[in-house]
């Protein structure tokens, strides 16, 4: 694995440009408008949902590539995560719930099952480096 950056873009904002080990870019943060009231605005993604976006990704990653080389039909895939944090600093993640929405002919939900507890108890690395401090949990529906 390469590098990973992260680099504060100046002045008085609170943005960030990450670079990935693979040299891909990603802005993280926000920016804080210069009123009377402290006001802040979002003007890129916000860090701790990245790692939120990051479960789903990786644990689909798993999912898709599990399902493939078992040649299931799958024409589609989206995680939709209903995250949960504590309400005081440093606002952990405590309970975060994956919802699958696969697509495809004749899933075999059974196997949509195993891939998803597959990835999410064996393969997949966010789900492993967050385990013990967030509950993590899923639920899945097929369509045609």
């Amino acid at each position: 694995m390469g590098q990973i950056a992260v680099k504060w873009t100046g002045d008085d904002s609170r943005l960030f440009v990450g670079r990935d080990s693979g040299g891909r870019v990603v802005t993280v943060g926000y920016w804080q408008k210069p009123d009377e009231a402290g006001w802040t605005e979002w003007r890129a993604a916000k860090a701790s949902d990245l790692l939120v976006i990051a479960l789903c990704a990786c644990s689909g990653y798993d999912v898709v590539d599990i399902l493939l080389k078992q040649r299931a039909v799958l024409t589609g895939l989206t995680i939709i995560a209903d995250a949960e944090q504590a309400p005081d600093p440093p606002w952990a993640f405590v309970r975060i719930h994956l919802h699958y929405v696969l697509s495809g002919a004749n899933l075999d939900p059974q196997k949509v099952e195993r891939a998803i507890k597959l990835s999410e108890e064996k393969y997949c690395s966010v789900a492993a480096t967050i385990r013990g401090v967030t509950q993590i949990t899923h639920d899945f529906e097929i369509r045609p």
